[in-house]
């Protein structure tokens, strides 16, 4: 078994995922770094993700693990990897997502980009953090030597990446709009069936992050964020998520469950 903590973070190949596993590597996570497709990167944030640690005076595991979080088989691959490779599980961090399909407007979108978004924006993260909860709940409750020596107790949580998405509409993207709502209701019913078993429960909610993902429409938020579309005026990084992540994991939140944690610049305050 492990003697670091161990999160397992779906999608963590680039972009926010990538991001939030350097972030949780500088505090001495060993990791287990989920990718669907991209293989190389992956390999790249594990061994930037030990190199990392390393500079921070930590000795750490990166391994990786493919897997569609929106196939049940891989899906229960994921976990039985990590049970094999640390044995442990103390934050699932469900970040693996894709946008919307083509974008297309509301009443022309199709039932079939609908259906794959769904799978592994939404299907995904709900059955997984089935599956990593009721491992977690066992550890829990059979406390090995190994989990005793951890200050404070085993205190594992589930983390959603969710987006500013989920409130602020988009009508190209409306299947992509939904699902990210509806991370936020996964967030609170997790949160309150889990919280007897000492297992917390957030939801990450970020704005606009410099990535891969949102380089195509760049130049329009440049001219959006210098006219104040949020307090803060700049891109959000994801290196900002990764800081909010760790703050979760480092259980400096100890007395919160269900809770939504903004990292958007502001962007979620009503302004007049």
């Amino acid at each position: 078994m492990a003697n670091n903590p161990v999160a397992l973070i779906t999608g963590a190949s680039r972009g926010i995922g990538r991001g939030i596993a350097l972030e949780l590597a500088k505090v001495g996570y060993d990791l287990i770094v989920n990718f669907a497709g991209n293989a190389d990167g992956a390999r790249a944030t594990a061994v930037e993700c030990v190199a990392v640690a390393q500079a921070a005076g930590k000795s750490i595991r990166a391994e990786i693990c493919q897997g569609d979080v929106g196939k049940a088989t891989d899906r229960e691959r994921l976990i039985t990897f990590t049970r094999e490779q640390v044995a442990r599980l103390d934050l699932l961090v469900n970040n693996a997502g894709i946008t919307s399909i083509g974008r297309a407007d509301l009443l022309d979108a199709t039932e079939e980009n609908f259906d794959r978004l769904m799978a592994v924006n939404l299907k995904g993260p709900y059955f997984l953090s089935q599956l990593a909860a009721k491992w977690m709940i066992k550890l829990t409750n059979s406390q090995t030597s190994t989990l005793q020596t951890i200050p404070g107790g085993y205190r594992p949580k589930i983390i959603f990446i969710s987006s500013i998405s989920g409130y602020a509409v988009s009508t190209n993207r409306g299947d992509y709009c939904m699902a990210k709502a509806a991370l936020g209701m996964m967030t609170k019913l997790y949160a309150t069936r889990l919280a007897d078993h000492g297992i917390n429960v957030f939801e990450v909610c970020p704005g606009l992050i410099a990535s891969d993902m949102t380089a195509p429409v760049k130049e329009k938020y440049d001219r959006l964020i210098a006219d104040g579309l949020s307090p803060i005026r700049r891109w959000g990084t994801p290196e900002d998520v990764g800081r909010a992540v760790t703050a979760i994991a480092l259980d400096y939140l100890p007395f919160s469950t269900g809770e939504t944690i903004n990292v958007d610049g502001g962007f979620h305050v009503r302004r007049l």
